[in-house]
């Protein structure tokens, strides 16, 4: 009875983090290369693409909103297409596009569960601006 009543509870707290991403973060096969182009931004052409699953929602990345960058997300069911292209086998997958070009990648392993945390995302956005100056 106490593991029933905790899942309860927790159901809603699991499900915040894929709830909370408004719909104009939402991106599909139509408009994935324009959105990852960059070049329309005001500071940075780098921006972060999650690729994510229904199936999966509990291991989405909840701290999209602390980016620095452009932010958004793919529903992989919704976007075979860039699924295709850029082999997403497993969700989340997180990539870091630079004006188009994917330059960074972190996918979940067979555990479902993303190998990374926003530090080390952060980390690699530094590092790829870095890189864009010489």
């Amino acid at each position: 009875m106490r593991n029933l009543i905790l899942i309860l509870i927790l159901i809603p707290f699991l499900t915040f983090a894929q709830s909370d991403v408004p719909e104009e973060y939402w991106i599909d096969d139509t408009d994935f290369e324009q959105k990852v182009s960059g070049g329309a931004f005001d500071e940075t052409d780098i921006v972060v693409v999650e690729f994510w699953a229904e199936f999966n929602k509990e291991n989405c990345f909840a701290e999209w909103k602390k980016l620095d960058v452009p932010y958004y997300r793919v529903d992989i069911s919704k976007a075979p297409e860039a699924k295709k292209k850029y082999r997403v086998r497993m969700a989340p997958t997180i990539m870091i596009f630079n004006q188009g070009s994917k330059e960074k990648v972190f996918k979940a392993g067979l555990d479902l569960l993303l190998p990374t945390d926003l530090n080390e995302i952060q980390e690699s956005i530094i590092e790829i601006n870095k890189s864009n100056k010489f």
